[in-house]
């Protein structure tokens, strides 16, 4: 016996990475669209970029910089569709889905400190 495949399920081959990357652009359009705390961590990632590359720093130190920006942002898009996902369900309020909520956001808080002290140790080591 088979198991049951949603009908949403992708294609294959080149036709199902093209898709998947045309649904990755829809999520980031719809997450600069209506998440106010992607746009602002967005707007600290071009910002925390553009001063990474001109820091005279080696190139490792760079991508780490810019590394931990790109993992807040991973973050809070999987935070997002966390709550997305609870809000489907049932809007009334239920510890379960407070529960979910919570721990997103938790998960953007660590990623957020990461990133803090990633910045903090290279600056340090590099000017102090």
């Amino acid at each position: 016996m088979s198991e049951p495949v949603s009908e949403f399920k992708s294609k294959s081959g080149l036709k199902r990475i093209l898709s998947a990357f045309f649904y990755s652009v829809d999520g980031l359009k719809s997450a600069w669209r209506h998440e106010h705390a992607f746009r602002q961590e967005l707007t600290l990632f071009i910002v925390g970029g553009i001063v990474a590359t001109l820091l005279p720093i080696s190139a490792f130190q760079k991508l780490a910089l810019v590394g931990v920006l790109v993992i807040v942002l991973i973050v809070e898009l999987i935070n997002s569709a966390i709550e997305a996902v609870v809000d489907r369900i049932s809007l009334e309020r239920h510890p379960l889905s407070k529960n979910a909520k919570d721990f997103g956001s938790a998960a953007v808080l660590l990623s957020c400190g990461l990133a803090l002290a990633t910045w903090v140790v290279v600056l340090f080591n590099r000017f102090y």
